[in-house]
């Protein structure tokens, strides 16, 4: 009976926020999630960031309609007692009710067929140019084929990661090895780890992994204060040496991306020799040294070093498509610090998140992840689907004059340029306190 009931206030869950002691409510029901956290397939940052709210919108986002179920056995006994739903929330879940009811989240289409017989063919096209031709040029054209072969495949993995590629979870994991570790060089767990991070904390300058690279570049000014990155657990430092490169970052953003992938190589390494818990570690090893044993030996049949240099670069520069795209999605949108929470998941996404606005043949290239937006608000959903409703989503934003930023990816880089040249220059202040050096001070000399 409602009577019977026990609550507890918003304040008094919001104290259990910290590990060993992580609380979440949903649906008004609260839940103790602290053993949980270390079985919980996604990983233990969600609840780290998370706990201590309510966290309905973010569960229906990332959970289908089996996941209920296993709620009960983590119950507290309590229900929040000023428990609220917004009418921006009530909105959403409606939608992704009527989606679920239409079985849009099922409906995966041929994408991933088609996506995987692109990338067989590219994979052949590939070995054959290097093994049977003598051609330079040939060479060159096989690296860029490489290139695109990677980021077809980067796109395959991501969808398995999202559990939308097939029908079990043995088999996405599967996908996600095959695609990722051992095609790409780059774990999928390493990739887990902190995509799920970056998903719930979106823009967050200290929590969201995806914003913060420092020395390299910094997307606000609000990295000048030497923030302590929640994700990684350490200061992101904004010294001498991060001031001078942030000075230019407009600059060396596109030659940057042309080398980026090897810090998701460095990065993959680091992860899988770490004392850090890592799912599937052996797995996630087997499938790297795969990649490092194919792809070493495929450069080798090149005639001389100047040819395997430049085959790697040239297949490291194609994949800065991929890379430049991801930065365009989010580097200009609006940013904020601190722990994101659940009750305003919506609101969060949209402020957080661009598109790039295609016409539908090139859905492919961009691996739908041009509506970022949708994928962020629906991550379960497959890409096949989210065309159809990004109209949707335009008008739910409208509804409640949120943002829903859709620009053509020449506008996007444009902007991101732009959001980068405005931090480069507020960086090159001399007025703020950062100690400086004698190189930064030649290359900065006025008058």
């Amino acid at each position: 009976m409602e009577a019977e009931k026990k609550y507890i206030t918003s304040e008094e869950l919001l104290k259990h926020n910290k590990p060993g002691d992580l609380w979440i409510s949903i649906q008004g029901k609260v839940y103790n999630v602290t053993d949980w956290a270390k079985e919980h397939p996604g990983g233990d940052t969600p609840f780290l960031n998370l706990a201590g709210h309510d966290v309905t919108d973010a569960f229906i986002a990332y959970h289908p309609g089996t996941a209920w179920a296993y709620l009960d056995r983590l119950f507290t006994g309590f229900h929040l007692e000023d428990f609220h739903v917004s009418e921006v929330s009530k909105d959403y879940r409606r939608l992704a009710s009527e989606f679920s009811r239409q079985g849009l989240f099922e409906k995966k289409g041929h994408v991933t067929m088609y996506s995987l017989i692109s990338v067989a063919i590219m994979l052949f096209l590939v070995v054959y140019g290097v093994v049977k031709s003598e051609s330079v040029l040939v060479h060159l054209g096989s690296a860029m084929i490489l290139g695109m072969l990677w980021i077809q495949s980067a796109y395959v993995g991501h969808d398995s990661g999202h559990s939308t590629v097939m029908s079990s979870r043995g088999f996405n994991k599967l996908a996600q090895i095959l695609s990722g570790n051992c095609l790409t060089g780059i774990s999928i767990a390493w990739w887990k780890w902190t995509h799920n991070a970056h998903h719930i904390s979106c823009n967050s300058l200290d929590h969201d992994p995806d914003l913060q690279h420092i020395p390299v570049f910094a997307v606000s000014t609000s990295f000048f204060k030497s923030l302590t990155s929640h994700f990684y657990g350490r200061t992101l430092k904004f010294d001498s040496l991060a001031r001078f490169f942030i000075s230019y970052q407009h600059f060396t953003f596109y030659p940057v991306m042309c080398v980026a992938r090897v810090n998701l190589f460095v990065q993959t390494l680091l992860l899988l020799f770490s004392t850090r818990k890592v799912p599937d570690r052996a797995l996630n090893i087997m499938g790297i040294l795969v990649f490092w044993t194919w792809f070493p030996l495929l450069v080798s049949y090149l005639p001389n070093w100047p040819e395997r240099v430049m085959f790697v670069l040239a297949s490291f520069a194609v994949t800065s498509l991929q890379h430049i795209q991801f930065c365009l999605n989010h580097f200009s949108a609006n940013v904020y610090v601190g722990k994101p929470i659940g009750n305003d998941w919506f609101e969060k996404q949209t402020q957080g998140t661009l598109d790039i606005s295609c016409s539908s043949w090139m859905d492919w290239f961009f691996g739908g992840l041009q509506f970022q937006l949708e994928h962020h608000l629906f991550p379960r959903m497959p890409r096949c689907q989210l065309r159809k409703i990004s109209p949707i989503v335009v008008e739910l934003c409208k509804k409640h004059n949120l943002p829903y930023r859709s620009l053509s990816f020449w506008d996007a880089n444009v902007r991101t340029i732009n959001t980068l040249r405005t931090a480069a220059l507020q960086a090159r202040d001399l007025t703020n306190p950062v100690p400086q050096n004698l190189l930064w001070e030649a290359v900065n000399t006025h008058g």
